[in-house]
């Protein structure tokens, strides 16, 4: 009798739990939308015309023209360069028909060996990891050096999720064994691929240079290194908040972000470092809301071939 009690009242608890958890959707994020963009690359490099997929809605873009998402927050690892008068295209992400939604998509983020042939000049392939995140690339590429100073992460934002919610599938590639090929060097990494989650809460500020400057208010970070080749439904990564390094959830990964720093727009509209300084009190209000979801981790061309994680459905949950 007492087993039987035990097991109502653990129900009951989870559906309070769930009933006092608010879900909301996050704009574009149930991957229904998709505009596509038409770049001819160069005829020293082929003359192809490839078509790049952006989370936006819009007309086909057409004639190398550089995007700008004038309708989500989203933005993707699709790029379009334009390198020494010689144009590319670069295709990480694509939209795909999912199986158990009527006329629905998701997203594909693969992680690509992305090739440049020329007979008798030069042929040559680097890296790139299939990646989707809230903020923008400032188009076109103009050149390979510190890709991450070419994103725009993080858009405005002053709630306090408690989690963030999605659906997910994840292939590793090339037996999860993780490569650095930036197109003049390849090399070994250590370490096993895993696909990622992040969300970051950040207050921050600027100085009188145009320097940003940031505190971490709250961490949902997660890697996922194991095949889960059917769906993951309502996949949930809660938000810490505050100092987290002493939590029991902590892992190395979530530490502040010091190398290898992300970028964002100032006030001037440069692109510059986020520097992240120190942890927020528990209690402190977000200004910047980072949301990222990757095919691979380790920085700018790095990562296991082949690799894939689909995502859908997109959500922050609030504590009513």
């Amino acid at each position: 009798m007492k087993k039987i009690f035990f097991i109502i009242l653990g129900t009951f608890l989870s559906l309070t739990t769930l009933i006092a958890q608010t879900i909301v959707p996050v704009p574009f994020g149930d991957m229904e939308n998709w505009q596509k963009r038409e770049v001819k690359e160069s005829g020293i490099i082929g003359g192809e015309l490839k078509t790049l997929f952006e989370i936006a809605k819009g007309k086909t873009i057409k004639n190398n023209t550089p995007f700008v998402n004038k309708s989500s927050n989203w933005a993707t690892s699709t790029a379009m360069a334009h390198v020494c008068g010689v144009y590319k295209g670069s295709v990480t992400i694509f939209p795909e028909k999912r199986g158990d939604k009527k006329n629905g998509t998701s997203a594909r983020l693969e992680t690509k060996l992305e090739q440049v042939k020329v007979f008798g000049i030069v042929n040559i392939s680097a890296l790139a990891t299939g990646s989707i995140f809230l903020g923008d690339l400032v188009e076109p590429i103009k050149n390979t050096k510190n890709p991450l100073s070419k994103l725009n992460q993080g858009i405005p934002f002053t709630k306090r999720p408690s989690l963030v919610q999605f659906d997910y599938k994840f292939k590793n590639g090339n037996n999860g064994d993780r490569i650095m090929d930036s197109g003049f060097s390849k090399e070994d990494v250590p370490g096993k691929n895993g696909a990622e989650v992040s969300l970051l809460l950040q207050y921050r500020w600027e100085d009188a240079d145009g320097n940003i400057y940031a505190k971490r208010v709250g961490t949902a970070w997660k890697r996922y290194y194991e095949d889960a080749l059917d769906w993951v439904n309502n996949e949930r990564v809660n938000v810490i908040y505050g100092d987290i390094s002493q939590h029991k959830d902590f892992k190395p990964y979530m530490k502040l972000i010091s190398e290898n720093p992300l970028y964002a727009k100032n006030s001037m509209g440069e692109v510059v470092p986020i520097q992240e300084v120190g942890w927020a009190l528990e209690n402190e209000t977000p200004t910047h809301m980072i949301l990222r979801f990757s095919s691979g981790y380790g920085g700018a061309y790095i990562g296991a071939p082949g690799s894939a994680m689909w995502v859908d459905n997109i959500a922050l949950g609030y504590d009513d």
